[in-house]
């Protein structure tokens, strides 16, 4: 009887022996070592990762997409090795091709216990590595750091969003196996774009293939559920000395309703189930030429704009497509803020000190000046700011000077990109009407029905303008008074 002991001994000689044979030619003693290595290397990175210790993208790159290539390679080179040493006459019948085993040889069994052990520890590394690669590339991580100089600034804008939790791939690919198979597809493309430099600076926008948003964000969101009306605070500052606060509240009509419910109204109207919108407009959808509306009763009405020549075979790149929430919602999670915007937002948190003088007029001032690079850009922001409190109000607290310095270079280095060509500017986003024309797009009074029936410019179909003033407290008592 057999000792369990003499197992490993037997396995270690068989394995051995496949060396022995494999070192019959150059090809397959290349695949031993590349089986051999890349398999040490790639267990050792995964127990690094599975401690935490792997946050480096590009060594994710190594472990999950370098050393498995690598592995199966070295898998591949064996055979055809082998079988070139045996056409070159180097191996005789005892070390042929395929071995012949008789398991009544110690010899052979030996040799079948060390095939099998290999073969097992071979599946497992191969199972291990292409899952660890499929969740590693489906990573924020990869999509955002991987190519650093053509993402930063989608995955900057993305660590700040209110997605920020939300990986990626939830948004451009969702769930299931076909858009899983055509995102990869088009990374090869983009991989391609990348190693020869031939990429788009800035990236363009809209991306005409991004899947509806029915399949995407309302995994999460529930645009038909109603949600009523929604008070928003906004606060702006002057461009004066004090930097006089001015704050604007509003009360949205965001409502909804679905088809069960009956009943549909406000913004979330466009995104009722009963009413089924498209339109046609240009390639980066800024201007809309055309809207369709069939209601939940089937009457269809067109909305034509006016006073333009729209003749779709006079102008190419046109899209006709069906209104879903990235329309309206275009920048959910890579928006970059302009200048004033984002001044107000920092200053209101405290950021940017509000009582250092002109600091609001100051701060839009430098933002809105060209420069080369990042470097240059934060270094005059700094000489800038500076040099005005030195010479025009030395009285100026030195500490706050300093802060608002430091909240000012923040802001540049969140929203302008020199070497993707990315400023404030770049991104219109389509909410409100404020940046861009937005709502306005269509919603304004000149999209008219053969009826002579135009899609309302009434601001109060979305909104109430409840208050504007320099008193915020008193404006909000008056708001929340019981």
């Amino acid at each position: 009887m057999t000792q369990p002991g003499r197992r490993l001994p037997r396995a270690v000689s068989g394995f051995l022996d496949l060396v022995a044979r494999a070192s019959s030619h150059p090809l397959s003693l290349i695949g031993v070592h590349l089986v051999t290595f890349s398999g040490l290397f790639f267990v050792a990175l995964l127990v690094l990762q599975l401690l935490g210790q792997l946050g480096n993208p590009y060594l994710g790159i190594l472990a999950f997409l370098v050393l498995p290539s690598l592995f199966v390679l070295g898998l591949a080179l064996i055979p055809i090795g082998l079988a070139r040493a045996r056409r070159a006459g180097k191996l005789d019948a005892h070390h042929s091709l395929f071995p012949v085993l008789d398991l009544n040889r110690p010899e052979h069994r030996q040799r079948l216990l060390a095939i099998a052990i290999l073969t097992v520890i071979n599946l497992l590394i191969l199972s291990v590595s292409g899952f660890k690669a499929v969740h590693y590339m489906d990573s924020s991580q990869f999509c955002g750091l991987v190519c650093h100089q053509v993402m930063e600034p989608e995955y900057t804008a993305y660590i700040d969003s209110p997605h920020a939790r939300v990986e990626c791939v939830d948004c451009h690919i969702g769930p299931g196996a076909n858009w899983f198979v055509k995102s990869k597809l088009a990374g090869l493309r983009q991989v391609a774009a990348v190693a020869t430099g031939s990429h788009s600076r800035p990236i363009p926008s809209p991306v005409h293939q991004l899947r509806p948003a029915r399949e995407t964000c309302e995994q999460c969101h529930w645009p038909e559920k109603f949600h009523g009306d929604r008070i928003k605070v906004k606060k702006h500052y002057d461009q004066d000395r004090d930097n006089t606060e001015l704050t604007t509240v509003l009360l949205l009509k965001v409502g909804g309703g679905s088809l069960e419910s009956g009943f549909a109204e406000g913004i979330h109207w466009h995104m009722n189930l009963a009413n089924h919108i498209e339109y046609i407009a240009d390639s980066t959808r800024n201007e809309i030429y055309l809207v369709a509306l069939e209601n939940r009763q089937g009457r269809k009405v067109e909305y034509l704009k006016q006073g333009i020549d729209f003749d779709p075979n006079t102008r190419p790149g046109l899209e006709r497509r069906v209104m879903d929430c990235m329309d309206c919602h275009n920048r959910p999670t890579h928006d970059f803020r302009p200048p004033e915007e984002a001044i107000d937002e920092a200053m209101t948190a405290g950021i940017i000190p509000r009582d250092l003088p002109f600091i609001r007029r100051e701060a839009v001032r430098v933002l809105s000046l060209e420069h080369s690079d990042k470097a240059a850009a934060l270094r005059a922001i700094e000489s800038e700011l500076q040099r005005f409190y030195r010479e025009e109000e030395p009285s100026a607290d030195a500490h706050a000077v300093e802060k608002a310095v430091v909240g000012v270079q923040a802001i540049y280095a969140r929203n302008v990109f020199p070497a993707m060509k990315v400023d404030f500017g770049t991104y219109p986003n389509h909410i409100g009407h404020q940046r861009t024309p937005g709502c306005f797009r269509c919603h304004d009074g000149e999209h008219v029905s053969p009826e002579g029936v135009a899609i309302s410019q009434d601001c109060t179909v979305c909104h109430h303008l409840l208050a504007v003033g320099e008193n915020n407290p008193a404006i909000l008592g008056q708001l929340y008074e019981p």
